[in-house]
């Protein structure tokens, strides 16, 4: 079984960025797809990008543009670039791999490994 370690997060202020990473424990990571959730106070779990194992990407509308993921497979690591962040962008934020198919990409049931979660802080 694939474990997955988080790292990154933080408190940052509005308009700047952050980069979260989530390392995987074998090179077989590279082959499968990304998930990357985030969970805001007070609120459920919800899907905000994936990443395919043929490199193609998906992004919930309201982080498309602000947010990209980045895969070096050299380091077996997936990295979230976050840019021009906001309040409402303050979550727990999760990474997970699994095997979806293309039209269910953004279901949590497709994914069967799971990182920590790591806080991310939108804050003056």
């Amino acid at each position: 079984q694939v474990q997955l370690v988080q790292s990154g997060g933080g408190l940052v202020q509005p308009g700047g960025s952050l980069t979260l990473s989530c390392a995987a424990s074998v090179s077989t990571f590279r082959f499968l797809a990304i998930g990357w959730y985030r969970q805001p106070p007070g609120k459920e779990r919800e899907w905000i990008a994936s990443l395919s194992s043929g490199e193609k990407t998906y992004y919930k509308d309201s982080v498309k543009g602000r947010f990209a993921i980045v895969r070096d497979n050299d380091k077996n690591t997936v990295h979230l670039q976050m840019n021009n962040l906001k309040p409402e962008d303050t979550a727990v934020y999760y990474c997970a791999n699994g095997r979806p198919i293309l039209s269910a990409i953004r279901r949590e049931d497709m994914y069967y490994n799971w990182g920590q979660g790591t806080q991310v802080t939108v804050s003056s």
